[in-house]
């Protein structure tokens, strides 16, 4: 599986706003609040007006990184969405949603989508009772998502767990914090998937 091991703070660097690819240090040791400017040697250069294409790429782009997917992953799931019936950029989104690795970060077991992909390559998320080690995995409605009974005591997991509880959950999934079980109750609707992604301008990418 094609993973991406350089530094990821340029990659918020890069769009200009917080992506949260590492979870809690965001908050407190993140390199966008000391050097707001993209990463590079000519950051200093003056800025150019942003075509239709360029405002389209930084769309698509910002939202690949935001589930940290390369480009020829994120361009079969947009391949995929197209094909199905509906609107291309919510398909998009909802199959982005799907994917195990988010829906292990959006129950709050991981701290970030980065790590709840370590957790799954792991072993240690079980989907229906079986463990499941490949963060493509899709999940259903209806399907049961738990931490093994030998990985509840990780320290990283429990501590993933004691702060989502402050955060708010997704209408469409249902979680136990105290057991680390969930459940899929619904399809993600739009209200429920980060705001700043602009589905269409993606679409709008990959159609021209």
């Amino acid at each position: 599986m094609a993973q991406y091991h350089d530094a990821v703070c340029r990659h918020c660097r890069r769009e200009g706003v917080k992506l949260f690819l590492k979870g809690e240090k965001c908050f407190t040791k993140c390199t966008l609040d000391r050097r707001a400017m993209p990463p590079g040697m000519h950051t200093q250069v003056r800025r150019r007006k942003v075509s239709d294409y360029g405002i389209q790429l930084r769309a698509k782009q910002r939202a690949r990184r935001i589930y940290f997917l390369l480009e020829g992953q994120f361009r079969l799931y947009f391949d995929r969405a197209a094909k199905m019936s509906g609107v291309t950029g919510l398909n998009l989104l909802r199959l982005l949603e799907s994917r195990l690795d988010n829906v292990v970060y959006r129950l709050g077991f991981a701290a970030s989508r980065r790590d709840a992909r370590q957790l799954v390559s792991h072993k240690h998320i079980a989907v229906n009772g079986k463990t499941v080690n490949i963060p493509s995995y899709s999940v259903r409605v209806g399907d049961e998502i738990r931490i093994r009974d030998g990985s509840k005591e990780i320290e990283r997991i429990k501590t993933a767990a004691e702060i989502a509880k402050q955060r708010t959950l997704p209408n469409w999934l249902s979680v136990d914090h105290e057991q680390l079980t969930a459940k899929i109750v619904s399809q993600p609707v739009r209200e429920d998937i980060d705001q700043t992604i602009q589905e269409q301008l993606i679409v709008e990418f990959y159609s021209r």
